[in-house]
C-alpha cells in the first residue's frame, strides 16, 4: 500500500473534498481543492524541506491457504508547530474486505467505529470544530479500489499510528500460482464525462524522485499450508526465505530494506497441492447484538474446482467484440524494466493472434477507444479472409494517441447494435484500466449482463481493479492482470477458449444438514462456470448446531450438453474459532459486490442491505466509513494556517525481474537466486520485434525461469508465422513462411512429395510442424489456430494427407508425433 497524495491542513474550514460540499454549503464556501486530472510525473515538486507528517508504513501479511490477512500500520508525527491535518490516498484490491480501523495517539488507542457515510462525515466535521482529534477511513466516492484517511487535529510533537486491517481472497493462476498484489501505484485517472467531479482522485498531485521521497514501507510476510510450500516468486527484493515445519507447510520472508513505491509488490505462491475442494466452517461471534444478523451463527467457506470436461465449442460460435485501449497512458510501458515492451505493442501482438483464433462461422468487431472511439466496421462483420485482413491492416496502424479513457460511451455504442441472431454476444476489453468513476462503468456493464459475457484484461501496474474484476463480475465473464513480464497472449487465449465453451445449464448448489440446520447464501447465484476455474461460495449456517463429530455434504450440480454432472464435498460441522472472523468477513464482502454499486448508483433496496450486512460486520462499503473520536483532546484551532502538499513517487520504469525464493532442486542445473537479478532483452516495440525467448520447460501454463513470469523465444518467427496464417487456418507457400521455417522457397517446393498435390496443404502442415518443433512451450496460445490447420489439412489435402505429413517429418528433421494431424 503506498500513499498517492497527502494533503496537509491547518485551516479549521479545509475539510476533505466530500466532507467539505456538505459543510461549506452552510457557509456559502467553495472547496480548496480544484476538481482537475492528476498531472504525470514532472509536475509540481514540493521542497524537501517542508515537513512531512507520515513517516513509514509497515505491512504485515499472513496468507493460509488462499487467503490473505492484511494488517498496515500508517506512522505519523507532527513535527511542526501548528497542529495539522493529513489527507492520505492508497490504493487497495477491490476484493479486499476493510474490518477494523483503529489509531494509537501518543500511546492512546482509539477504536474506529462503522457508520453510515454521511453520518460519519457530520461527525467528523463536529469533532473538528469543537477541537477534538477525529479519524476517517473511507472509499472514495467512485471506485471501491481506492481509499481515503482523514487524520485531523494532529498536535504539534504528537504522533499518530493508524492501522486498518482486512481480509481478501487469492486469485488462482493457470499454473496454480496463487498471487497476492500490495498495490503501491495509483495511476491518475481519466474523468468519465458527465460524472460527478467529487472523487478525491480528482486533486493535482506534486510527484519527487524516489530517492527523494520522506516516507518508507516495510513487510513481514507469513505463509502457511497444510499441503506444503513448493515455492515462492517476487518481483521485488526479499530478505532470505525461512521454512518452517517438517514439510514446509510455512514459511516467513520480509521485504528487504530501502524499498521504494517504484511498483506494486507481487508475490506468486506455489503450494505443492492447491486443486482440493473444501469446507471451513468458522464459528459465530457470540456477543453479536443482531440476533438474526450473519456474525451470530456459523460460517461456511466452500471451494469447489468443478471437473468440468473438454468439450468442443457449440456450432454457433459467437459474435466477438474486441474493445481496445488506445489512450495516451497505453504508450507506456507494461514493466518498469529497462527496454520494456510498450503496452499497446503487446495489445496489439495479442489482438492479432485472437483473430487468427477466431472460429470460422463467427462475427466480429474490433473498437478502439480514448477520449473518442472508433469501429473498424459499421456492425460486426463475418468472419472471413477479406474481414481479416482489413482488422489487421488497421490493427498494424493503431497507436496509443486517443488521450483520455472514455470506455463508457464506446461500450453504450456496442450496446445499442442490434444482436447477430444465434450468435452470443462476447465483448473482449483490453485497458489499463485508469477510469475514475468505476461504479458508472460497471452499472452500464451490468444492465446488460443478459445478453452478452465480458472477459476483461488489466495492463501494467496501477490498473483500476475495481474496473477491470467489476465489469467482468458483473457480466458473468473473467478477469486477468498482465504485469511484469507476464504473457498476456496466453492469458487471452484462455479467455477466448473459455468463451467458446459450450454452456454450462442448470447451476445448482444442494446441502445435506442434520436436522434443524439450514444453509443460507451469502455469496450470488452461480450462473456460469469455466473449465479449470476455481469456485468459491460462501453461506451462513443457521439453526441448532449438532454434536462435533457430525458431518454434512454440499454438492454442486450442473449440465453440460445435455449430461447431468455433480461435485460433492462431505465436510466436519464442527466450526472453528477465528477471532478475526475471516468466513464472515469475506461472505459479507462477496455479498456487498453484487449489491453494492456506489453511493449514487446503488437501487434503494439494495442500499437497505448493503448498510445492513456494512455494518453488522464491520466491512465498509461505499455507504459506510470508519471514523475515530479522541475526546480527550478539546483545544480548538487557531487559523487560519498555510496548507503543505506531501508529493507521490516519480516513477522511472525501472524494476527487477520476477526473484525466485525457490530451494535448488537436484538436477536441474540451476542455482536459486536469492538476489536481484537482470536479463538483458531485446528491444521490442512492434509486431514484428516480439521479444520471445527459448524456454526449457514443456508446460504451457507453467513458469519456465525462475527469474521471469513467462516463456520467451528467441527470435520473431512465431509472431510472424501466426500472421500468414489465412482466416480458413491455412498456409500459403510463398517467400514469408520460407523465411520463417529458416529455408529456400525452391528447396521446400522441391519437396512436395506429389506435384500434384495443393501447395497450401504441404505448406500448412510445414507450419504445424514448425508451431510443435520450435513453440511448443506456447501451445496454449497456438492451439486454437492449430485446430483450425489441421481441419483444413483434413478437408482439402485428401487422400495424399498422410503422404505429406510423412515427406514433411522427414524434411523438417521434425520430432513431432504425426498423430497430431488425426488418424
Amino acid at each position: 500500500m503506498a500513499p498517492l497524495l497527502l494533503r496537509i491542513e491547518t485551516c479549521l474550514f479545509q475539510l476533505p473534498f466530500p466532507i467539505f460540499k456538505s459543510f461549506g454549503a452552510r457557509f456559502n464556501c467553495k472547496p480548496r481543492y480544484p476538481c482537475v486530472t492528476m498531472v504525470h510525473p514532472g509536475g509540481l515538486l514540493t521542497p524537501r524541506e517542508k515537513p512531512v507528517p507520515l513517516k513509514s508504513i509497515s505491512v504485515t501479511l499472513s496468507i493460509c491457504e488462499f487467503v490473505a490477512g492484511v494488517s498496515a500500520t500508517l506512522n505519523y508525527k507532527n513535527e511542526e508547530e501548528v497542529p495539522l491535518e493529513a489527507f492520505f490516498i492508497f490504493p487497495m484490491d477491490e476484493d479486499s474486505a476493510v474490518y477494523s480501523f483503529e489509531a494509537m495517539v501518543d500511546g492512546k488507542k482509539i477504536k474506529a467505529e462503522l457508520q453510515d457515510k454521511m453520518t460519519a462525515h457530520t461527525n467528523y466535521e463536529n469533532a473538528i470544530i469543537r477541537g477534538h482529534q477525529a479519524f476517517l477511513l473511507e472509499e472514495d466516492m467512485c471506485s471501491r479500489d481506492v481509499f481515503c484517511c482523514n487524520v485531523g487535529n494532529l498536535l504539534p510533537g504528537s504522533q499518530a499510528e493508524l492501522t486498518l486491517k482486512y481480509v481478501q481472497e487469492l486469485p488462482l493462476e493457470a499454473d496454480g500460482a496463487l498471487r497476492y498484489v500490495l498495490p503501491a501505484i495509483l495511476n491518475p485517472r481519466y474523468q468519465l464525462s458527465g460524472c460527478s467531479e467529487d472523487s478525491c482522485l480528482n486533486m493535482k498531485t506534486p510527484v519527487v524522485s524516489l530517492e527523494d521521497l520522506p516516507y518508507t514501507i516495510s513487510m513481514v510476510a507469513t505463509i502457511s499450508s497444510q499441503h506444503g510450500i513448493d515455492r515462492i516468486q517476487s518481483n521485488c527484493s526479499l530478505s532470505p526465505i525461512e521454512y518452517l515445519g517438517d514439510n514446509k507447510t510455512s514459511a516467513q520472508v520480509s521485504l528487504a530494506d530501502g524499498h521504494k513505491f517504484d511498483r506494486d509488490v507481487e508475490f506468486l505462491i506455489y503450494y505443492r497441492a492447491v486443486h482440493t475442494p473444501s469446507v471451513v466452517v468458522e464459528m459465530g461471534e457470540s456477543t453479536t447484538k443482531s440476533v438474526d444478523g450473519v456474525l451470530g451463527d456459523p460460517a461456511a467457506m466452500v471451494t469447489f474446482y468443478p471437473n468440468i470436461p473438454e468439450a468442443q465449442p457449440s456450432i454457433a460460435c459467437g459474435e466477438f467484440i474486441f474493445l481496445m485501449d488506445c489512450s495516451g497512458s497505453m504508450q507506456s510501458p507494461i514493466s518498469k524494466q529497462s527496454k520494456s515492451q510498450l503496452r499497446i505493442d503487446v495489445a496489439k501482438e495479442t489482438l492479432i493472434l485472437l483473430l487468427k483464433s477466431l472460429p470460422l462461422g463467427c462475427y466480429f468487431n474490433i473498437y478502439e477507444f480514448g477520449s473518442t472511439y472508433e469501429a473498424f466496421f459499421p456492425n460486426s462483420v463475418k468472419y472471413a479472409q477479406s474481414t481479416v485482413e482489413e482488422a489487421l491492416r488497421r490493427v498494424k496502424l493503431m497507436r496509443a494517441n486517443l488521450r483520455g479513457t472514455e470506455i463508457l460511451t464506446a461500450l453504450q455504442h456496442i450496446y445499442k447494435q442490434p444482436s447477430v441472431p444465434g450468435h452470443p454476444l462476447q465483448v473482449f476489453v483490453f485497458t489499463d484500466g485508469e477510469v475514475t468513476d468505476t461504479f458508472t462503468v460497471v452499472r452500464e456493464v451490468k444492465s446488460h449482463r443478459l445478453r452478452h459475457r465480458c472477459f476483461s484484461f488489466g495492463i501494467g501496474e496501477g490498473v483500476s481493479t475495481s474496473l477491470v474484476k467489476g465489469i467482468a463480475r458483473a457480466s458473468r465473464g473473467t478477469s486477468e492482470f498482465i504485469t511484469g513480464k507476464e504473457r498476456m497472449q496466453a492469458k487471452a487465449l484462455r479467455a477466448l477458449k473459455r468463451s467458446l465453451q459450450p454452456v454450462v445449464d442448470d447451476v445448482s448448489l444442494s446441502w445435506d444438514l442434520p436436522d434443524g440446520l439450514s444453509a443460507k447464501m451469502l455469496s450470488p447465484e452461480q450462473t456460469v462456470l469455466f473449465r479449470g476455474q476455481r469456485l468459491i461460495l460462501y453461506a451462513q449456517l443457521t439453526g441448532t448446531m449438532p454434536p462435533a463429530e457430525a458431518t454434512g455434504e454440499v454438492c454442486l450440480k450442473y449440465t453440460l450438453q445435455g449430461e447431468s454432472l455433480e461435485n460433492k464435498v462431505t465436510f466436519s460441522l464442527q466450526p472453528k474459532l477465528d477471532a478475526n472472523l475471516t468466513i464472515h468477513r469475506l461472505g459479507a464482502k462477496s455479498f456487498l459486490q453484487t449489491k453494492d454499486m456506489g453511493l449514487r448508483e446503488t437501487a434503494a433496496g439494495d442500499k437497505k442491505d448493503v448498510l445492513k450486512v456494512s455494518m453488522e460486520c464491520g466491512v465498509i462499503s461505499s455507504h459506510t466509513a470508519f471514523i475515530a473520536v479522541n475526546k480527550d483532546l478539546n483545544k480548538p484551532i487557531q487559523g487560519p494556517l498555510a496548507p503543505r502538499d506531501v508529493p507521490r513517487p516519480m516513477l522511472m520504469y525501472a524494476a527487477p525481474v520476477m526473484q525466485s525464493l525457490s530451494p535448488p532442486r537436484c538436477g536441474t542445473g540451476r542455482r536459486t537466486h536469492l538476489g536481484l537479478g537482470h536479463r538483458k532483452e531485446k528491444k521490442c516495440t512492434s509486431l514484428s520485434e516480439a521479444r520471445l525467448e527459448k524456454p526449457k520447460s514443456r508446460a504451457c501454463a507453467k513458469k519456465t525461469n525462475v527469474e521471469t513470469h513467462g516463456p520467451v523465444v528467441e527470435d520473431n518467427r512465431l509472431v510472424e508465422l501466426i500472421s500468414l496464417q489465412k482466416a480458413d487456418g491455412s498456409w500459403d507457400l510463398n517467400e514469408g513462411l520460407a523465411l520463417v521455417l529458416g529455408m529456400k522457397l525452391e528447396d521446400i517446393q522441391a519437396a512436395l512429395p506429389d506435384k500434384d498435390a495443393n501447395s497450401s496443404s504441404w505448406a500448412t502442415v510445414l507450419a504445424v510442424l514448425w508451431l510443435h518443433d520450435n513453440a511448443k512451450d506456447m501451445a496454449c496460445e497456438w492451439e486454437l489456430l492449430e485446430r483450425k490447420a489441421v481441419a483444413w489439412i483434413h478437408i482439402h489435402a485428401g487422400s495424399v494427407r498422410h503422404e505429406l505429413v510423412k515427406a514433411a517429418v522427414a524434411f523438417m528433421k521434425s520430432s513431432a508425433d504425426p498423430a497430431i494431424f488425426g488418424p
